[in-house]
C-alpha cells in the first residue's frame, strides 16, 4: 500500500510539471522561442592585469575577492593623480570595481565605451568579416555611442556576452533617496534602452520614475540606477523558468548593493522587475543588513522562496501585479528546478500589495499616469501611507 502512495504521489508531482510546462508554453508560443544563455561572472577582462601593476607602489585591492568596503578605503585613500593613472590604465576594471568612488567610474566608462566603440568600428569594416559580422558591430558602436551622449553617467560596462551595463538618472553624489531598477528576460546592451516599448527597459523605467520622484518631491535629491548587470534570459525557455542565470546574477546584484553602501549612497528601495524578481530574491539574503531599505517585486513570476520570512532582508518587501499581465498565468509551483515559486501579491507571502490598476500588461508598471507608478515613488520617498 506505502508504495502504491509513493507512485500515486511522484504521479501527482509528474503532472503538476507536465502541466506547468503546458501552461508556460501555451502562453507565450513555446519553448522554442527561448535559447540558452552563457551566464557571464567574475570581474571585468583586464582583471590579472591590474593585479600584476605594482606602478603605483601599492598592492590594488583583487576585483574578485576584495570586499567593496576594502575597494571604497583604498580609493580614499589615493591622490587625485593615482586615482586618474588607475583610470588611464585600467578603465575596463575601475569601471566595473563595486566601491569606488561614482565620479571615477563615470571617467573609466566613458574610457572603456570609446574604446569599445572605436573596436566595433574597426570590426565593421574588417574585410575578413561577413556582412552580418558589419551590421552587428556597427549596431554595437551605436550602442556605445549613444551611452556616451553628453549628460549620461554610466556606472557599470562589461562588454562581455550581450554585454551589461548601468546607468544613474540623478546624482549619486548627493542624493538623499535611490532607487536600482532590476530588469528581467531580454535585456542587455542593445536593449538596455529603446524607443519601442520604453517602459520594459531598465533606462526607460530608471527616467520615469526619476521624473515622478522629482515632480513628486521637488527638495529631495534623488537617484535613479538602472542596473542590468547580470545575464538574462532570453525568450521564455528553460531559462525563464529556471533559476540558473538568477544564482548567477545574484551575487552580482548583492555586491552592487554593498557598493552602493561603501560609497555612502542611502539604502535604496530596489524594484525587481518579472525574471529580475527572481534574482532579487536570491541576492538580498547575500546583502549586508542595511544595504537595501525596501524591496518592490512587480510582475513577478515568483522568487524561489515560498513567503518574506524566507528572503532574510531587514527591507520593507512590496509586491504589485496588474490584471493584464500574463505573468499571472504562469502557475506559481517550484518542481524539479522549473517554476519560481509562490506568488509575492498573495496575501500568504507576507508583503504589502501595491495596487497597479492602471498598469498595462507585463511592461507597464512605470508608464506615466499610472497608480503602480505614484506607489513606487512614493515608496522611495519614505511616503508610506500614501501607497495604495
Amino acid at each position: 500500500m506505502s508504495r502504491l502512495r509513493t507512485v500515486a504521489r511522484r504521479g501527482r508531482r509528474t503532472l503538476i510539471g507536465a502541466a506547468l510546462a503546458l501552461t508556460v508554453a501555451a502562453g507565450t508560443g513555446g519553448w522554442a522561442a527561448g535559447t540558452a544563455q552563457s551566464a557571464v561572472t567574475g570581474p571585468a577582462p583586464g582583471a590579472a592585469v591590474w593585479r600584476a601593476d605594482h606602478s603605483l607602489g601599492l598592492r590594488l585591492p583583487d576585483p574578485a575577492t576584495a570586499r567593496p568596503a576594502e575597494v571604497a578605503r583604498f580609493f580614499a585613500a589615493l591622490t587625485d593623480g593615482q586615482r586618474r593613472a588607475l583610470v588611464a590604465r585600467h578603465p575596463l576594471t575601475v569601471g566595473n570595481l563595486d566601491g569606488v568612488p561614482p565620479a571615477v567610474r563615470y571617467a573609466a566608462n566613458s574610457r572603456a565605451l570609446t574604446a569599445e566603440r572605436d573596436r566595433q568600428l574597426a570590426r565593421a569594416t574588417d574585410p575578413a568579416g561577413t556582412r552580418q559580422d558589419h551590421q552587428q558591430a556597427r549596431k554595437a558602436a551605436a550602442r556605445c555611442a549613444s551611452l556616451l551622449s553628453p549628460g549620461r553617467h554610466i556606472l557599470a560596462f562589461d562588454p562581455r556576452g550581450r554585454g551589461q551595463v548601468a546607468e544613474v538618472y540623478g546624482d549619486l553624489a548627493t542624493a538623499e533617496r535611490t532607487a536600482v531598477i532590476v530588469p528581467g528576460s531580454d535585456i542587455d546592451l542593445g536593449s538596455f534602452d529603446r524607443a519601442r516599448d520604453p517602459y520594459g527597459t531598465p533606462a526607460g523605467m530608471a527616467r520615469s520614475l526619476r521624473t515622478r520622484l522629482t515632480a513628486d518631491a521637488p527638495g529631495t535629491r534623488t537617484a535613479v540606477i538602472a542596473w542590468a548587470g547580470y545575464t538574462t534570459p532570453v525568450g521564455v525557455g528553460p531559462d525563464a523558468m529556471t533559476g540558473r542565470l538568477a544564482d548567477a546574477g545574484a551575487p552580482r546584484l548583492a555586491r552592487f548593493l554593498s557598493g552602493l553602501a561603501a560609497v555612502g549612497a542611502p539604502a535604496p528601495a530596489v524594484l525587481c522587475h518579472s525574471y529580475g524578481s527572481v534574482v532579487c530574491g536570491l541576492a538580498v539574503a547575500r546583502a549586508d543588513r542595511g544595504d537595501l531599505a525596501d524591496l518592490i517585486l512587480f510582475g513577478s513570476p515568483g522568487v524561489r522562496r515560498d513567503n518574506v520570512a524566507e528572503l532574510r532582508t531587514s527591507a520593507r518587501v512590496w509586491a504589485a501585479r496588474d490584471a493584464t499581465d500574463w505573468i499571472g498565468d504562469v502557475p506559481n509551483v517550484e518542481l524539479f528546478g522549473l517554476g519560481h515559486g509562490a506568488d509575492p501579491t498573495d496575501p500568504a507571502f507576507g508583503a504589502h500589495r501595491v495596487s497597479a490598476r492602471r498598469a498595462e500588461g507585463h511592461t507597464g508598471y512605470l508608464a506615466p499616469g499610472t497608480d503602480s507608478l505614484r506607489n513606487f515613488a512614493a515608496v522611495v520617498l519614505g511616503r508610506y501611507g500614501a501607497v495604495r
